[in-house]
């Protein structure tokens, strides 16, 4: 959890006739988290069970909020699948297939000041942890943010995030340029030469053989 330092606004999505316990308890305590000034603002949207992926869907607003839910969820490295689900049903009359968006009982989306800070729930899918909507609203009521689960994949994380490739230490085997680690494959932006590292420690050209490309590794500075 973090401190808010910004206006924070929630907005809860509920399948509307499921207004019912444990739902309603959860509604409650975020209404109460709004009168005791724990957030800014709160603002209550119905969806139904489930809608078409299709642009001919009159829920066009629930496809944008799972789109952009799903784009706050790639830049985390996290996933909201579950709680959303996508499946096909068939018509036994048309025999048509159509694919359909399941939406979760509940989901909160919170704001800090205009930057969408957080989906609840949420997913690791390395570790199958969920940050679940009760953890979620638990800490609100105690005047905090939620932070959301770390990343599944710290690499693929980084990549998201526009980090450049790290630089190592030795150099190209063939101009003596700068190598740039690609995650086990080496580059040089000099002369353009592309490979790999042995067990043993020597650069081996990745579209060469091992007898005539396979270089000892230079000494480290």
């Amino acid at each position: 959890m973090t401190e808010q330092t910004g206006e924070l606004t929630t907005v809860c999505h509920v399948r509307a006739p499921l207004l019912l316990e444990p739902i309603d308890e959860q509604i409650e305590t975020l209404q109460a988290c709004e009168g005791e000034g724990a957030i800014d603002d709160l603002l209550l949207r119905s969806w139904p069970k489930e809608v078409a992926l299709s642009e001919e869907s009159p829920h066009q607003e629930v496809l944008e909020n799972y789109e952009r839910f799903g784009r706050w969820a790639d830049d985390r490295g996290v996933s909201i699948r579950p709680p959303f689900r996508e499946r096909a049903t068939t018509s036994q009359v048309t025999g048509e297939t159509r694919e359909r968006l399941v939406t979760p009982l509940l989901c909160l989306e919170i704001y800090e000041d205009d930057e969408l800070i957080g989906v609840f729930p949420h997913t690791n899918e390395r570790t199958e942890e969920t940050y679940t909507t009760d953890e979620a609203i638990a800490t609100l009521r105690t005047g905090a943010v939620p932070t959301p689960l770390e990343p599944t994949d710290a690499e693929s994380a980084s990549e998201a995030d526009g980090a450049p490739d790290a630089t190592v230490s030795d150099p190209c085997p063939d101009c003596g340029g700068d190598l740039i680690d690609g995650q086990g494959l080496f580059a040089c932006g000099d002369c353009g030469w592309v490979g790999r590292v042995t067990d043993a420690g020597r650069y081996v050209a990745e579209a060469a053989s091992e007898s005539t490309a396979e270089r000892r590794t230079p000494p480290q500075s």
